[in-house]
């Protein structure tokens, strides 16, 4: 890391879970319910898929052009996922600096570089029930059946980052929206 990491004033609230746990919706339900509050700052990552309307609002590039970026120092964070790459964008930094609160949908593989960039990192892991992933990656439509399968046996373990705080998404998203929310707002103060 360069001078001036880890990054002290705000907090990144990195956002962890199994494919199908319902990550997305869960940190939609937050971004709409502290919608107007400007400290808080929800990423749009950059990730070579295209768009799909079941899926996240990401910024889609092809390899190329994800490669150039990362080059170029475009990104705070990124890793690679189920053959696809991802990236954070390096303005979360500066948002982080300000003193203000940054949400991104994260790969554990990169909770590790977290400490040395962010002073307040938090990592919050959404769940549910296997039974419950398996339905809601089927409903998605992009995987066939031996991925899906694939997809639910690996599980790396929560305690890869101390202090991970886990919210039950098998209900009503309300009830894991709000509580994602609420948790938001302890950062802010």
């Amino acid at each position: 890391m360069t001078a001036g990491f880890p990054i002290e004033s705000g907090a990144f609230i990195a956002v962890v879970g199994p494919s199908g746990a319902g990550k997305d919706s869960v940190m939609r339900f937050a971004r709409e319910t502290l919608a107007a509050d400007p400290r808080v700052h929800f990423v749009r990552r950059v990730i070579t898929r295209p768009h799909d309307k079941t899926g996240e609002d990401h910024l889609p590039v092809d390899e190329a052009k994800f490669q150039t970026m990362r080059d170029n120092g475009c990104f705070a964070l990124d890793w690679q996922a189920h053959g696809k790459r991802y990236g954070i964008p390096v303005e979360v930094d500066a948002i982080v600096a300000g003193g203000q609160v940054v949400v991104a949908n994260l790969s554990r593989t990169v909770l590790c570089d977290l400490p040395a960039r962010y002073r307040r990192p938090l990592v919050v892991e959404i769940s549910a029930a296997p039974e419950i992933l398996a339905n809601r990656i089927a409903a998605r439509g992009r995987e066939p059946e031996a991925e899906i399968a694939l997809r639910l046996s690996r599980r790396l373990a929560v305690e890869t980052f101390p202090g991970t705080i886990v919210i039950d998404n098998g209900g009503p998203i309300e009830v894991a929206g709000r509580a994602f929310a609420d948790l938001i707002r302890r950062q802010l103060s």
